[in-house]
């Protein structure tokens, strides 16, 4: 098993979801990078949610 510090030889891919700063300074620093524009479902406001919930059980 390679020690945790092999991990610091390899190039960086990352997969960023939310923050699209993080996403602009990793691309900044030449990281080989992608955005996901993800957002929780309803903001993430419960009673939305539930609301939602009930609505997608009706046909």
């Amino acid at each position: 098993m390679k020690p945790l510090n092999g991990l610091f030889e390899k190039e960086l891919k990352v997969a960023n979801l939310g923050l699209e700063t993080f996403y602009d300074d990793l691309k900044n620093q030449s990281v080989e990078v992608v955005h996901v524009d993800w957002r929780p479902t309803a903001g993430g406001n419960e009673k939305m949610l539930s609301l939602l919930g009930k609505l997608k059980g009706k046909k």
